[in-house]
């Protein structure tokens, strides 16, 4: 008689160069999770409800991916309505901040059409205006003005350490980043070092293309101009001190941007590309996050995307740049390292101030944009821009928190 052969049992998790890894047969599910998982530090979730949402999702099933994210979002939310109802202030905060990442999370694999996407979205915007609405001084929710009388959503908040006129870092996201994640990354950060920060979604993001429609575009010095005119009209603003960080596809823009348009006192590229047609050029429809960049794009196809991204690329741009730059980036990125390398070489070689920080794996924070570890990420980048921007940190107030 022939033995049927048994079924391997599925690798179990492990700590790699790269950070943790939830699930070895779901490259892309276990990166999300990681990235999750990293935020708990920053104040984005809860280790134990983190973990806990992972034990009941399947690898591969985006829909029980859904599930249990929204599952621990709501569960958050509505402490948090309760614990406000009795003034307990501090923990209804925190319970709106890990709501709103969560609901983040919970709609990252729907598809651009489900109606529950724009719908979690709109959830966990909801529970980041909680969160700041409870900000000393309270944080504003704002509609950048852009064009065609569309605009882009942002949050200002100023520094509760910062004086009467602050500098400001313009911070934006990247393929699958949005505003409310930036807080995570680089607004924390700012705000405990006396800067104001504007989180926004720019074309192709979060309510820019959820709401308005708008698809990326490689000029994104446009976009962050608009960002600029809106903070000069403000009278608590350092015209001198703006600065603007992008996170993975994001550090694209933030070169781009940072090259391209004047008025910018400094530029860190959160994860740096060199070429977005280059690296593209032999994805096709199976690549992992195929759905969403044609959404980002405005492509019916992964060769429409493709080539729509052909002006994406800093040959020939990044040589403009007159400004500070830094750009840091993870020793294990997904993306590798040979990109950045060439971004640097190339930003020296023309005469640019630039400095590259590699993320070790000894260090932690070598995945993309840190998400093993964005608390080193912010300390590094949050600490060089202080550093450009003139700021003597031991004159500042430090809050617990």
């Amino acid at each position: 008689m022939s033995q049927v052969p048994a079924t391997a049992a599925p690798r179990p998790p492990s700590y790699e160069p790269f950070g943790w890894h939830q699930w070895h047969d779901d490259f892309w599910m276990s990166y999300q999770f990681r990235r999750g998982l990293g935020e708990t530090q920053e104040g984005g979730g809860a280790v134990s409800e983190v973990f806990q949402a992972a034990s009941k999702i399947t690898p591969n099933d985006f829909e029980s991916w859904h599930r249990e994210w929204t599952h621990i979002a709501e569960r958050n939310d509505r402490r948090g309505d309760e614990e406000i109802g009795q003034r307990h202030v501090r923990s209804a905060m925190n319970c709106w901040l890990r709501a709103a990442n969560y609901f983040r999370e919970a709609e990252f694999w729907l598809k651009p059409d489900d109606p529950r996407r724009l719908a979690t979205f709109d959830r966990c915007e909801h529970a980041s205006h909680k969160f700041l609405g409870q900000l000393t001084p309270k944080a504003e929710v704002v509609e950048i003005p852009y064009e065609a009388g569309k605009s882009l959503p942002a949050y200002f908040i100023r520094s509760a350490n910062g004086g009467e006129r602050q500098p400001v870092l313009i911070s934006v996201g990247g393929l699958d980043s949005f505003k409310d994640e930036l807080w995570f990354m680089t607004g924390r950060g700012a705000l405990q070092r006396g800067m104001s920060v504007l989180l926004v979604d720019g074309p192709g993001q979060g309510g820019a293309l959820r709401r308005h429609g708008l698809v990326t575009r490689h000029d994104y010095e446009v976009p962050i101009g608009k960002c600029i005119d809106w903070l000069e009209r403000r009278a608590d603003v350092d015209r001198t001190r703006i600065a603007v960080s992008g996170s993975s596809l994001g550090g694209y823009y933030a070169a781009r941007a940072g090259a391209m348009e004047p008025r910018l006192a400094a530029c860190i590229s959160h994860g740096a590309i060199w070429d977005i047609h280059e690296r593209w050029k032999t994805r096709d429809e199976s690549h992992g996050l195929a759905s969403h960049i044609k959404w980002v794009f405005g492509a019916r196809s992964m060769a429409e995307a493709t080539e729509i991204a052909r002006p994406f690329t800093l040959d020939g741009v990044l040589e403009h740049m007159k400004c500070p730059y830094l750009i840091i980036h993870g020793g294990h990125d997904v993306l590798g390292v040979e990109s950045v390398r060439q971004v640097h070489s190339y930003a020296v070689r023309h005469g640019v101030n630039a400095t590259l920080r590699l993320t070790s794996e000894e260090e932690t924070g070598a995945e993309h944009c840190q998400h093993d570890n964005p608390t080193l990420g912010q300390e590094l980048m949050i600490d060089w821009l202080a550093d450009v921007f003139g700021i003597d940190q031991t004159r500042l107030a430090f809050y617990p928190g």
